[in-house]
């Protein structure tokens, strides 16, 4: 059940990856502060990384932002201003989300 897509920008890479504003938050688990998002990770080969990857979701100026663990991906994935993410939850084997990211190449 997909909770946000995003083209990312190159704010998305540098200073955390801001959830957009139509997110369908009813999908994340609700929390204060911060929460911990165990999160497959995928190309959109469909190829996951080795492992889950712990995603850290806070508020920040009012707004939803991945912080630690995202950039982890960011720099694995290689990606770039314009490339997009798909982020959902999908509870499998430990890891209750999926991130899908497509480079966006050419």
């Amino acid at each position: 059940m997909e909770i946000f897509r995003k083209k990312l920008t190159s704010i998305d890479l540098d200073r955390g990856l801001e959830l957009p504003r139509d997110s369908n938050l009813e999908r994340l688990q609700p929390f204060h502060g911060t929460i911990e998002l165990s999160t497959i990770v995928e190309s959109s080969a469909g190829t996951p990384l080795p492992d889950p990857v712990t995603i850290h979701c806070s508020t920040r100026s009012g707004k939803l932002v991945f912080t630690r663990g995202w950039h982890d991906i960011a720099r694995h994935a290689g990606l770039k201003s314009g490339d997009s993410v798909t982020f959902y939850r999908e509870v499998n084997g430990g890891a209750q989300y999926r991130m899908r990211v497509i480079s966006n190449v050419g």
